[in-house]
């Protein structure tokens, strides 16, 4: 045999191949569609707690100016140094906590866009539950001033109103759960998803005399604050299916 002969041959193996390959192929699966549930609502009920603010964050700080960031340096570290030994030993944990906080020193510029002298501040924190022992503490810092007072909530009193807040809030998303299907002329519902989130609203601290205008007190002389008030607020969102 020739290979004329063997051409027409081979092309129509290829194609009785290809054909085969072709019905071999399985049927595609049709896609499955879901109808859309029915009777669903979307809810939110939140639940608020009103309570004292018992964390105290008090910030002492001191500014220097100098020629070099070596002198500013050393200025602020000697001031920082100071308030610590004047305090440090009414530190007790949870009660007075101390900490360094900002210590920066940056260039300051003259007219002609030049270094003309360098200038730095120190920040010294005190934290705790126990105010008049942190007043008292700041008044005897001397080599710095006041420059911040803030309120808040303590790890264990913020847990503690957030149970409260939250245990309300359900309450209240069961009950409008019940009371809306009830009114569509269901028996029941169940729960599909929920989803629970918290946050609070803090008031500012009252502040009176040389504590408010950032100016040194006089030695062992309580710095005069109030606290206020935080709102605790525990949102619960979610579905729930009428049956």
């Amino acid at each position: 045999m020739n290979a004329r002969f063997f051409k027409p041959v081979a092309a129509a193996l290829s194609a009785l191949l290809l054909t085969a390959a072709v019905h071999a192929q399985p049927a595609a699966t049709p896609a499955m569609t879901f109808a859309p549930p029915q009777n669903v609502l979307q809810l939110t009920a939140n639940g608020q707690v009103e309570v004292q603010q018992d964390l105290l964050t008090l910030s002492l700080s001191t500014s220097r100016e100098g020629a070099d960031a070596a002198s500013v340096q050393a200025e602020l570290r000697k001031a920082l140094d100071a308030a610590l030994a004047q305090i440090k030993s009414a530190a007790q944990p949870g009660q007075m906590d101390v900490r360094t906080g900002d210590f920066s020193i940056h260039p300051r510029y003259g007219r002609d866009n030049k270094i003309s002298g360098w200038q730095g501040r120190a920040e010294l924190i005190l934290e705790g539950r126990d105010f008049a022992r942190i007043t008292q503490a700041a008044a005897r810092a001397s080599s710095m001033t006041i420059g911040n007072v803030s309120f808040g909530l303590s790890r264990e009193q913020r847990a503690k109103v957030e149970g409260e807040a939250q245990a309300l809030a359900i309450e209240r998303f069961k009950a409008r759960a019940a009371e809306i299907v009830k009114a569509f002329g269901f028996a029941g519902y169940t729960l599909r998803d929920v989803t629970v989130s918290s946050d609070d609203a803090g008031f500012q601290p009252r502040m009176y005399g040389a504590a408010k205008a950032g100016m040194a007190m006089a030695a062992d002389a309580p710095v005069p604050v109030e606290p206020g008030k935080s709102v605790v607020q525990v949102t619960v969102s979610g579905s729930v299916q009428a049956r």
